[in-house]
């Protein structure tokens, strides 16, 4: 682990992280991968090796989403050129980030685990070695159920949101497909499966 972090601040541009491991959760709106990520967080979040990343998202925290820190756009574009975050990207007129001590815990052989939107997935690989995609998806019904429920956004924006659902090319192929249309131990069960599994690489990969 010592070598691969002195190699990292030689030359970090071309240095992928090789201890621990990078779980990028991703899937449509309404597929439940927040409520996925904390079943497993009430499961595995007293373990030593997990690390469920809080994100700054430039919207405000309510009870029926997921907790992150806020910030305003203003404050989340200079945070973003102090270098605060690793990694960010825009989605729905708002803007994301994971914060830099992600890093840290995937160098110290964490599992770290967090949603992104899949346009960020490119600089996911080219940051980690060890990168794994949890694909989490719903049936149509379901997302479309849940989408409702949420009285967020009109039938226009929901049908929107159903469309880009779809299957498409951008979709990871290597990704592991999770189904979260039924209970939610089960899907939940299946992703801590997932994470116990790859804290085990990890650990091993450590010792190559």
């Amino acid at each position: 682990m010592m070598a691969a972090m002195i190699e990292r601040a030689l030359n970090s541009a071309s240095a992928p992280l090789r201890n621990g491991a990078f779980i990028a959760v991703v899937g449509p709106s309404g597929a439940g991968k927040d409520t996925i990520i904390d079943y497993a967080r009430a499961a595995l979040g007293d373990q030593p090796g997990y690390h469920f990343v809080r994100r700054v998202v430039t919207r405000p925290s309510s009870a029926d989403a997921e907790d992150h820190d806020t910030l305003s756009e203003e404050q989340f574009l200079a945070a973003k050129q102090a270098g605060a975050f690793c990694h960010s990207w825009e989605a729905h007129g708002l803007h994301y980030g994971l914060p830099r001590s992600v890093d840290d815990e995937i160098e110290r052989g964490a599992v770290a685990i967090a949603n992104v939107s899949r346009g960020v997935l490119p600089a996911l690989r080219q940051a980690y070695s060890n990168l794994l995609v949890v694909h989490i998806t719903a049936s149509l019904d379901v997302l479309a159920q849940r989408l409702a429920s949420r009285g967020r956004e009109n039938a226009d924006e929901i049908r929107r949101r159903l469309i880009r659902a779809a299957p498409n090319a951008c979709d990871p192929v290597d990704a592991v497909m999770i189904d979260n249309s039924g209970d939610v131990s089960n899907a939940g069960d299946e992703f801590i499966a997932v994470l116990r599994k790859s804290a085990a690489f990890a650990a091993i990969s450590e010792q190559i």
